[in-house]
């Protein structure tokens, strides 16, 4: 269903560029690119409550016009229409994953999105997290973007991107190959919000990107990594919990009841407090490390 007109301008609003002229020029897409990064979270608050989160492009629209983030599927899709509607020439592209630490590629685990302006290809993806800041040329070799590196090389069926070794996942691979949404992305995407296998199931978390570095919460646990470094600390009430939810990562809550938020927070509380736990066994038995500091 297309969306309507209505939701753009908000959408527009709230990444502060509703009164622009907006040409589909490769200026235009960076400036966009940047703002929903910088405004727009990454986030599951929602696969936590349970709530479901619809992948049509209206729903994803009206979701982040109103104030909330998601993942890949909402964000590049959303952000696929937004282009579309501005005149911008946008394909979508299923891609396979690969996570840190090894193990093998996940077939259509993320949405990513190519854009032609004046026959000169880019990759534009805001659903990444602690992924790129501005569009990238799609050609081979590094990208260095504030703290991080990225790397493109081809493949024999499109490109691969390489994110920077202290990153969040290793890379995704995706085929030149068009998808469509929310039809090739609806299976995947039910297995990432109701699946106990799943991370977003398993984590709650939320990111967002800035031109320096990025701030990450998972569970209870902030950090960001920018050009100096890490830091990171606990987060151990609910008021404090919120207020960064709010603050740090621009998400709008307002729908939620008192219930509602104290059921969210306790159970991320609880999960965090089992995963202090597992690490202190860990350590003691000593099959894993020492707690992260």
């Amino acid at each position: 269903m297309p969306a309507d007109p209505g939701d753009f301008v908000a959408y527009l609003d709230r990444l502060g560029l509703a009164k622009r002229p907006l040409p589909p020029t490769f200026g235009t897409l960076t400036e966009l690119h940047r703002a929903h990064v910088e405004r727009i979270a990454y986030e599951c608050l929602d696969h936590h409550i349970p709530r479901a989160t619809p992948l049509a492009a209206q729903d994803s629209i009206t979701r982040l016009a109103r104030g909330r983030g998601g993942y890949c599927f909402h964000l590049n899709g959303a952000f696929a229409a937004l282009l579309t509607h501005l005149g911008f020439a946008v394909s979508s592209h299923r891609a396979a994953v690969r996570h840190s630490g090894g193990g093998p590629l996940e077939a259509g685990h993320h949405l990513a999105l190519t854009v032609d302006v004046g026959g000169e290809f880019f990759l534009a993806d805001v659903g990444l997290g602690d992924g790129i800041y501005d569009p990238l040329p799609l050609r081979e070799g590094p990208h260095r973007q504030g703290p991080f590196t990225y790397t493109l090389t081809r493949t024999s069926a499109g490109w691969r991107f390489t994110h920077d070794p202290g990153g969040s996942f290793d890379s995704f691979e995706f085929e030149s190959a068009t998808a469509s949404l929310p039809e090739d992305f609806a299976e995947i995407h039910e297995w990432f919000a109701t699946s106990p296998e799943s991370g977003f199931v398993r984590t709650l978390t939320a990111q967002r990107r800035d031109a320096t570095g990025v701030d990450l919460l998972h569970g209870c646990v902030l950090r960001r990594v920018d050009a100096g470094g890490k830091t990171r600390r606990e987060i151990d009430t609910s008021e404090e919990w919120y207020a960064t939810l709010a603050g740090v990562f621009g998400l709008d809550l307002s729908d939620l009841d008192a219930a509602t938020r104290a059921h969210l927070w306790t159970k991320t509380r609880a999960a965090h407090e089992a995963w202090r736990a597992a690490k202190r066994a860990a350590v003691t038995t000593g099959r894993g490390g020492p707690l992260p500091s």
